[in-house]
């Protein structure tokens, strides 16, 4: 009997399985959080061999993908560190910065232009996301782009909902000032 039921039960997803299930998810959110493509690669990279230290954690997570977002941001944000704290060596113009000819996932067949608006509106809110700090982005991203309740939001990101809240109000509100002061809003102000 035991053999009926070790055949009838499914056998559970390895950690490389689960976690290939979340790449197209975490590179998409990886570009947004470092501006660059080959940024986004290292810090995903990064974040799969932080969990893999511990994968039993990861499987046992009731929610894989917030587990890997918090690792994805956490590495994210010890690398913007890391940046800062290097001197550079020449100095780079406005093209070096995030953003900037960051070659983001096009989907074929998504419009008559090859995606081409779509991949301007990735690189704008990019460019936008860069300017905020690392919480900031990761709730913006969360609650707006993934659709999280602020509550659980706070609960991938471990702080108070409240605090959750205020920081992605602070980010909304740091948001719309650039829109406003933008060199391309169109009420004249």
């Amino acid at each position: 009997m035991t053999d009926a039921m070790a055949s009838s039960s499914l056998p559970s997803p390895s950690f490389d399985d689960v976690f290939c299930g979340l790449l197209p998810r975490l590179y998409r959110r990886a570009v947004l959080l470092a501006g660059s493509r080959q940024a986004a690669e290292d810090i995903v990279h990064e974040a799969y061999l932080k969990l893999a230290g511990r994968p039993y954690r990861f499987l046992e997570h009731p929610e894989p993908y917030a587990r890997a977002f918090t690792a994805l941001l956490s590495v994210a944000r010890e690398a913007h560190r890391r940046e800062r704290r290097q001197a550079l060596i020449g100095e780079g113009g406005p093209e070096d910065g995030p953003g900037s000819g960051a070659l983001m996932r096009e989907l074929p067949g998504t419009g008559w232009d090859g995606a081409r608006e779509r991949r301007q509106a990735e690189l704008e809110a990019v460019r936008m996301l860069s300017r905020l700090s690392h919480r900031q982005a990761g709730l913006v991203i969360l609650v707006d782009l993934d659709g999280y309740t602020i509550g659980k939001a706070a609960r991938i990101m471990k702080v108070q909902r409240c605090t959750a809240a205020r920081h992605r109000a602070r980010a909304l509100d740091r948001l719309r000032g650039y829109l406003a002061a933008s060199p391309y809003d169109l009420t004249g102000r």
